[in-house]
């Protein structure tokens, strides 16, 4: 396998967890590299993403290092083995790696929790609001490439919208008031989250203004729940584009985080009731 010059957050998280798991049980990369029948470099490789591992050797690692959770390893197996490409894929080279990286994410979480103050969720967003939030970036962004987003989007929304995931929506009241494209956008927006909200697959809740203060006010973050929780991952949006956080005092920070944004937020009853008073309004 040769190395890898382009590398998915996918890829760096196996790296990491390799890593952890090897020098959990305190075993040096040369004691490594002779267990697997491969050279130290081969190693820092594959612990930094740059190199794949087969599932026969991820498995001999972890016996060796006394890795006991079945469920982890397994989980990691399945990172590892090779399968089809995701539909991301086609858009490798024409959308930035980060976009990429949030799609492979969502399409593997077994559940997610997005939060927003001044955004509609991208998972939940039509397509006049998401032109118009692609149209206000700066620099500007070339028509071909407006295009190219929405439809990433579109896609990337099939993965709740058809049911095959769990999605847990937190919203603030000003993300409802916000209106991108105009008043008529705004409220055909509002009215498809009032529709939406009512899916099974999704819970959509609102906190208004009279809540007052709340934990992490301004910022995006989803939380992507892994098959376990080990491999759980935060993503959240920065100036210089997605970050991805799996450390586990960042993502015990973020569970802490949405499960108190869930108290503060109205039942998903009466957050439909105010979403569709304030497409009344407008």
């Amino acid at each position: 396998m040769t190395t890898r010059v382009v590398l998915t957050e996918r890829q760096k998280r196996v790296g990491s967890e390799l890593r952890k798991i090897r020098t959990a049980a305190g075993m040096s990369a040369e004691t490594a590299a002779g267990l697997l029948g491969v050279d130290r470099a081969k190693i820092s490789n594959m612990e930094s993403g740059q190199r794949s591992i087969s599932p026969e050797r991820l498995r001999t690692l972890a016996l060796n290092c006394d890795c006991s959770d079945e469920k982890y390893v397994e989980a990691l197996v399945e990172m590892v083995t090779p399968g089809a490409k995701g539909w991301w894929e086609k858009y490798r080279g024409t959308l930035s790696q980060g976009m990429l990286d949030i799609a492979e994410l969502e399409a593997h979480a077994t559940r997610l929790r997005t939060t927003d103050t001044v955004h509609i969720p991208g998972l939940l967003q039509t397509a006049d609001h998401a032109i118009a939030v692609f149209r206000a970036v700066l620099p500007s962004l070339p028509e071909h490439e407006v295009g190219l987003r929405l439809a990433h989007r579109a896609e990337r929304q099939q993965i709740v919208q058809a049911g095959a995931t769990e999605y847990v929506a937190i919203l603030h009241e000003a993300a409802l008031r916000m209106q991108f494209g105009g008043r008529k956008s705004a409220r055909t927006q509002l009215e498809h989250l009032a529709a939406i909200s009512e899916r099974e697959n999704i819970t959509l809740i609102v906190i208004p203004f009279d809540h007052g203060a709340f934990p992490g006010a301004g910022q995006t973050a989803l939380y992507a729940e892994g098959p376990v929780p080990q491999l759980d991952t935060v993503q959240v949006d920065r100036a210089h584009g997605p970050e991805f956080l799996s450390a586990e005092s960042q993502l015990a920070k973020y569970r802490a985080q949405l499960d108190r944004l869930e108290e503060l937020a109205l039942s998903p009853g009466q957050s439909r009731d105010l979403i569709r008073e304030i497409a009344h309004q407008l």
